[in-house]
């Protein structure tokens, strides 16, 4: 089959998951844009939050962050800042019920049209089987980058069918790099528009981010390079 026709019936057939799936990587960057001006006229805003007060700031986390409207990095400095080592846990647990709810959201907007598309494909159909079964490792591997969008990622990962405790208690661990680090950015910041503008996180905390993305890109590479040579000598037996 030539690849035009195929491209072209893929996008037909999927034009409301592609359009999701590129509004999850444009309205964060947006709306956390407009968020950080407000942080700076009003940077009491969060400042000395109840318990109370505390449990729906992590409620309303988890949706904007399901939803794509906060990116997680913006959500740990801004907490870090705010609310101390004492929110840790609850921004920990919140990640997880954003990327819970996204996948949730994903599986409603695909209704599994992707997957049903790449099935029609033998070989295709069998590397989606290899990547679940490599799931644990996949969805750990895309959690710990600190350049690949939390959002997308829910929605990508979704379309492997997942079980979703698995999703949940996978990315939680993969999160946790990242998040610890970038909460400890904004423990020390002096406010939070240095926080969000300029977070000087040193040398160690950079040379930190770059083996964080080289350990999920390599990763990642390794993980489909042996998925895709598992699926092509079954489908080649199978012939």
């Amino acid at each position: 089959m030539k690849v035009l026709p195929v491209l072209r019936t893929l996008i037909r057939e999927n034009a409301s998951t592609f359009v999701s799936m590129l509004l999850l990587v444009v309205v964060p960057v947006v709306v956390s844009s407009t968020l950080a001006v407000v942080l700076y006229n009003y940077q009491d805003l969060l400042a000395g939050l109840s318990w109370a007060e505390m449990l729906l700031y992590f409620a309303v986390i988890s949706i904007t962050m399901a939803f794509a409207l906060t990116p997680t990095t913006f959500v740990a400095l801004v907490s870090g800042f705010y609310l101390g080592w004492g929110g840790f846990g609850g921004i920990v647990v919140s990640y997880g019920i954003a990327a819970l709810v996204g996948y949730t959201l994903a599986r409603v907007i695909d209704h599994g049209k992707m997957m049903s598309f790449l099935n029609r494909f033998e070989k295709a159909r069998i590397l989606m089987q290899e990547l679940r079964h490599e799931s644990w490792v996949l969805i750990i591997l895309t959690r710990i980058s600190p350049v690949l969008p939390f959002a997308l990622m829910n929605f990508v990962l979704s379309l492997l069918q997942i079980d979703r405790v698995k999703f949940f208690v996978a990315s939680i661990v993969g999160m946790l790099p990242r998040t610890l680090f970038f909460f400890w950015v904004g423990t020390q910041a002096r406010d939070v528009v240095s926080a969000l503008q300029d977070p000087d996180s040193g040398t160690g905390g950079q040379l930190l981010m770059i083996a964080l993305v080289i350990i999920s890109i390599g990763g990642l590479y390794v993980l489909f390079d042996r998925a895709l040579k598992r699926a092509l000598r079954k489908a080649a037996e199978r012939n």
